[in-house]
């Protein structure tokens, strides 16, 4: 439903701004009020033309379809209610100790003993960022 009233107020719109541009102009009703003229500000109201009725009809039908599109999305269920809610991460492991500044580092209990120690000029790895915790849903 609500691709088929899309898909219809995208050809008013398109057909809406053609029959705009087509219309002839009121020859200067603006520029009149200012360097003087026969005509009111805003030009004559005469008959409408048919460019005049399309146009009138094009506006309604697009007024129309915008208000039942938005009553349509304001009452269609929000993505972020609908999906589940993503299961709790197991918190980052604590980073072993730093060595004294003076003395050479020791392996922690993780790395083999065939792993080089680090000294105290290398910089320890930085934590792993963690994803923000959902903000809780709102009723």
């Amino acid at each position: 439903m609500i691709a088929t009233l899309t898909a219809i107020h995208v050809s008013v719109s398109i057909v809406l701004i053609l029959v705009i541009l087509l219309q002839a102009g009121k020859g200067g009703g603006m520029g009149a009020a200012f360097g003087g003229g026969s005509q009111t500000v805003f030009g004559g109201r005469g008959a409408q033309t048919f460019l005049g009725k399309v146009t009138s009809a094009c506006a309604a039908v697009f007024m129309l379809t915008s208000v039942a599109l938005a009553v349509m999305s304001s009452r269609s269920g929000s993505v972020v209610r609908s999906e589940a809610p993503l299961p709790a991460r197991a918190p980052a492991p604590a980073l072993p100790p730093a060595a004294p500044a003076g003395g050479p580092a020791t392996p922690g209990p993780e790395a083999p003993a065939s792993a080089p120690a680090q000294g105290p000029a290398s910089a320890p790895e930085p934590a792993p960022a963690r994803a923000p915790a959902p903000a809780p849903a709102r009723k």
